[in-house]
């Protein structure tokens, strides 16, 4: 993992980006890796979150668009040096935005588990240029999110995640 980005790096880390990138992963992986996250996370009690041993990443909860009852998912994130978070609403290149985007969208504030710590957090969600610059960065940190983009006619949701 480089300090720089808290990406691994190595020949295991492109063959996952590889198959990240390929249709039959966008189908199984949306089901079965949060399934996979959610129930480590929750007999570690925050400690051990297995995607994050790949991809740095945070459990977001916040409330349902409709319901206001709380959802939690367990999220692949871009850290940034400020102490915020940017979230990536690729849903592995399918094409519907992930429900946890609307939701955000609804109900800016959240929750995120951050290496087993709860944080308070504002969601902002970044457009125009801002969108463009972190767009460069998160292409950067993890290239299969231009296959996905490649893959919808949507726009991939970016949001910024600030401490409150």
């Amino acid at each position: 993992m480089t300090a720089a980005d808290g990406v691994r790096r190595g020949a295991g880390v492109r063959w996952v980006q590889r198959v990240s990138s390929t249709p039959l992963f966008a189908k199984i992986a949306p089901k079965a890796l949060p399934a996979v996250d959610r129930a480590i996370h929750r007999l570690t009690r925050g400690r051990v979150l297995p995607s994050a041993w790949l991809l740095p990443g945070v459990v977001l909860t916040v409330p349902g668009a409709r319901t206001g009852s709380p959802r939690s998912v367990p999220l692949a994130c871009m850290p940034e040096d400020s102490g915020s978070w940017i979230l990536i609403g690729s849903n592995f290149g399918r094409t519907d935005h992930p429900a946890w985007t609307v939701n955000l969208l609804h109900h800016p504030q959240a929750v995120v588990n951050w290496r087993g710590e709860d944080i308070a957090v504002r969601a902002r969600l970044l457009e125009g240029e801002e969108r463009e610059d972190v767009w460069a960065r998160v292409l950067a940190f993890w290239p299969p999110y231009a296959t996905y983009q490649a893959r919808v006619s949507r726009t991939i949701r970016v949001f910024r995640l600030t401490r409150c």
